[in-house]
């Protein structure tokens, strides 16, 4: 089992910036890929970014590549998620999720946090 906690989430102004972090607990981390996904109110959930075990491959989606940065601290358990020029649309809950492996299809993987609120103002 792998426990997930997201931190990091709040209110900033569009053109601001955010880190998100994923804190884990329970097995060992470093054998788990992470990717971070969004949901916006009334829309589906949306992936955001990935990263694998080692940190040496990260994926992204268009929407935020150039923007977003997803790196990881096995040392620490901890995955992050530095968000700059945030826009209005990124505005979502985020979430951190692990797996076997890294993916953009949220059904791959099995853990998943709670989730932080980031709202973006314009």
């Amino acid at each position: 089992q792998v426990q997930l906690v997201e931190s990091g989430g709040g209110l900033v102004q569009a053109g601001g910036s955010l880190r998100l972090s994923c804190a884990a607990s329970g097995r060992a981390f470093s054998t788990y890929a992470v990717g971070w996904f969004r949901q916006a109110p009334g829309k589906d959930r949306q992936f955001v970014a990935a990263i694998n075990r080692s940190g040496g491959s990260t994926y992204y989606a268009d929407s935020v590549k150039g923007r977003f940065t997803i790196s990881r601290d096995n040392a620490k358990n901890t995955v992050y998620l530095q968000m700059n020029s945030l826009k209005p649309e990124d505005t979502a809950v985020y979430y951190c999720a692990a797996g076997l492996g890294s993916s953009t299809y949220s059904g791959i993987y099995n853990y998943w946090g709670q989730g932080t609120q980031v709202t973006v103002s314009s």
